[in-house]
């Protein structure tokens, strides 16, 4: 019996990591299917947020820059394999003109930074505690990623996780002049 539950255990790991969390399970989930408030070749959907610094961000406010935009939360496996490839992008593409923004669901100040300071992360964390934004973008699984041109027109989504930084990179064609 014991062999069963490992078994099981490693094939629900394995399916989490291949297709995300799973936020709500009303709609399949289309990495590119346009649903309104985030649609490919749409505006994307302004937001305030405050960072982990207390610093008020919107998204309007960065027209005339290239952004990648992470929704993720802490519990979220997939969401974490990930992270060290959106630090290595940060890291890589913050000369070159993008902004990575990354948006934390539903979770504390201190969940948050605890996270980051424990898995040496750098790139900036925006909190979305109420789930306004998150609703706006119709995140229905995370992690999930838009890819908006410097107009503030999304070119790419991809929901589920990164394999590696380059994956990322080739999304990013689309928006980088």
């Amino acid at each position: 019996m014991t062999r069963k539950l490992v078994v099981l255990t490693l094939l629900m790991i394995s399916l989490l990591l291949v297709f995300g969390c799973q936020l709500s399970t009303t709609n399949d989930i289309n990495p590119t299917a346009s649903v309104g408030g985030s649609e490919i070749g749409k505006a994307a959907p302004d937001f305030t947020l405050q960072d982990l610094e207390g610093q008020t961000v919107t998204l309007s406010g960065l027209r005339g820059s290239p952004i990648m935009l992470n929704f993720w939360a802490t519990w979220c496996s997939p969401c974490r394999h990930e992270m060290p490839f959106l630090q290595q992008v940060y890291e890589d593409w913050q000369d070159k003109g993008l902004v990575l923004l990354t948006i934390n669901l539903r979770e504390t100040l201190s969940e948050a930074m605890q996270f980051l300071q424990s898995n040496d992360l750098t790139f900036p964390v925006l909190l979305d505690t109420d789930g306004g934004t998150s609703s706006n973008y119709n995140i229905t699984g995370i992690p999930t990623t838009f890819f908006i041109d410097k107009d503030g027109i999304i070119q790419e989504k991809r929901l589920g996780s990164f394999s590696n930084a380059a994956e990322i990179e080739n999304y990013l064609d689309s928006i980088m002049p």
